[in-house]
């Protein structure tokens, strides 16, 4: 990866983060300066945070579906949903 060629044998796809983690390592005092750098070199790599707000999402929406269907079930007699007069 550090070599900057992707599989395709083009650019790697992080590898302008890398480098703009690599350049601000070489330049600074202390590491801890860098974090937020590597903290996007990580994500592009790794794309945890993406995956937790996907994770996240997923786990709201089935709770609302799961309210949505208590809902229905016990707020009428038959349940299907429709209200009748």
């Amino acid at each position: 990866m550090a070599s900057g060629w992707g599989i395709t044998g083009n650019k790697g796809r992080c590898y302008d983060f890398w480098m703009d983690f690599s350049e601000c390592m070489s330049r600074c005092r202390e590491p801890k300066d860098c974090s937020l750098l590597r903290e996007d070199y990580l994500e592009c790599l790794h794309h945890s945070k993406e995956f937790q707000r996907r994770n996240r999402i997923y786990k709201e929406e089935q709770r609302q579906i799961r309210a949505a269907a208590q809902k229905v079930k016990g707020g009428d007699g038959d349940g299907d949903g429709v209200p009748h007069h």
